[in-house]
């Protein structure tokens, strides 16, 4: 009975986590958010990029970015460039996306993350986030600190 509860919560929240982005609504970090369910707000994000206004997506991704690779990606034009450039540009708009847990401890996440793009081809990342430890607002909040570079895994055709 317990688990049909906790699948119902889950199903609840990504019910919420949608409806707030169909609305164009950012969703800030908070510490009932799991690391999953970071990553597909970011993918959901990104996959309806210009929901509203331009580059919500982007901005949505942005906000689950960890403190520090914010300093390391610089501000946010600098992130929206990266995330339109060769590199990470198959998420954005991307058709349909998979994400499957690697590994999880208190602190860290690691997922397996497969997109598949507008040119139906199949890319994989590594994404991971970790629980953020300092003071403030982010306070045990799970955040992307990690992106890899795609994988591409071929054509769907």
């Amino acid at each position: 009975m317990l688990k049909i509860q906790l699948i119902i919560f889950k199903f609840f929240i990504l019910f919420l986590i949608s409806l707030s982005i169909s609305k164009a609504e950012l969703i800030n970090p908070n510490s009932n958010i799991e690391p999953i369910e970071v990553i597909k707000i970011q993918l959901t994000g990104l996959k309806n990029n210009d929901l509203n206004y331009n580059d919500f997506g982007i901005r949505q991704t942005w906000n689950f970015a960890h403190p520090d690779n914010k300093k390391n990606t610089g501000p946010l034009e600098n992130f929206t460039k990266m995330i339109k450039g060769d590199v990470y540009g198959v998420l954005i708009d991307h058709l349909q996306s998979t994400v499957s847990l690697i590994k999880k401890s208190n602190e860290q996440a690691q997922f397996e993350v497969i997109i598949l793009d507008q040119n139906k081809t199949y890319y994989k990342f590594l994404w991971g986030v970790e629980k953020y430890i300092g003071d403030g607002p982010l306070k045990d909040c799970w955040l992307t600190t990690v992106v890899s570079s795609p994988i591409s895994l071929g054509s769907s055709i």
